[in-house]
């Protein structure tokens, strides 16, 4: 018998915590976090991570694990997620997946194999590079001729997977898209999985997103990444290109002013949000909910419907 999980994706400010913390609960089970920036320590508000409160009790696995100085594969969110699965597994409880790195989430139910995904940190430095010598079009073009299936899923702009792909076909021979299982096999699973997508009309979603953006400013963000800043972190690093941070590095470096990083954010989340929406409804399997037209309530009796 396949080991079973639950999973909740959507866009960022959908409202997935609130949901997922709800269901946890009822379920008497634990959480474990798919999303990239959330993963680091320090990085509280711009990565909108749950709180103490809100977590209400529940543990919330893979949430401040890596120092934001440090870089951190796919492959290694995938050992320790599946170690978090074992363990909640073991308890006899069904594990929570929560979060909207999509890429995370297929590394888990797609079973991708990193075992011999190994790194080249020369030729990644050279492909770095090329691509501020040449512009991130002509990486991704590069991309697209040796993995397609990949090229498909990325945004030319999104310069550290496409590295990561092309690092990946050079040290390896084969296009990242083959660490999946074969085609025929695509959307099979060594879990029994209910895979939900939270959405709402994209005008609604937007709207949210520019309020959450004023209310983090508002927060304290600001303050959070001169902080980091203070630490040692700089642009360069894999943390510090998170949507929010980047911009207002720029800001406190004096390339933006305020008001040019703070749209310049609203605008970057937008773009993210409906990148993610692209990329859920890659799997056929997807179950989706419309996050606006339901109260919590209605959205818990339909989860719990689908998972009897």
């Amino acid at each position: 018998m396949k080991p079973k999980i639950i999973i909740i994706a959507g866009p960022t400010a959908v409202g997935k915590t609130a949901a997922s913390v709800e269901l946890a609960t009822m379920l008497h089970t634990e959480i474990i976090s798919a999303d990239s920036m959330q993963i680091y320590k320090g990085m509280d508000i711009g990565s909108a991570k749950v709180t103490k409160n809100e977590m209400n009790g529940i543990k919330h696995h893979l949430i401040n694990v890596i120092d934001p100085k440090d870089s951190f594969t796919v492959a290694e969110y995938k050992v320790l997620a599946d170690e978090a699965i074992n363990h909640i597994s073991a308890m006899g409880n069904i594990p929570i997946i929560v979060g909207g790195t999509g890429l995370y989430i297929d590394s888990l139910i797609y079973n991708y194999d990193f075992t011999d995904a190994n790194k080249d940190s020369e030729y990644r430095k050279y492909l770095e590079n090329l691509a501020a010598e040449k512009g991130n079009l002509y990486l991704f073009e590069m991309l697209e001729k040796v993995d397609k299936v990949s090229a498909v899923k990325l945004h030319p702009n999104n310069v550290k997977r496409v590295i990561r792909a092309l690092e990946v076909f050079h040290v390896t021979g084969k296009s990242f898209s083959k660490f999946a299982l074969s085609e025929e096999d695509k959307y099979k699973s060594k879990f029994d999985y209910k895979y939900f997508v939270l959405a709402m009309d994209r005008e609604i979603l937007y709207q949210r997103i520019n309020m959450r953006v004023d209310l983090m400013v508002e927060n304290g963000l600001i303050e959070e990444v001169r902080k980091l800043k203070a630490l040692g972190c700089t642009t360069d690093m894999q943390s510090m290109k998170g949507i929010g941070y980047k911009e207002l590095l720029y800001y406190l470096n004096g390339d933006l002013s305020l008001g040019e990083a703070v749209e310049m954010i609203k605008k970057g989340s937008r773009n993210y949000a409906k990148r993610q929406l692209t990329w859920f409804r890659h799997n056929p399997n997807t179950i989706w909910i419309d996050r606006a037209e339901q109260s919590d309530k209605e959205v818990l009796d339909f989860i719990l419907n689908k998972l009897q």
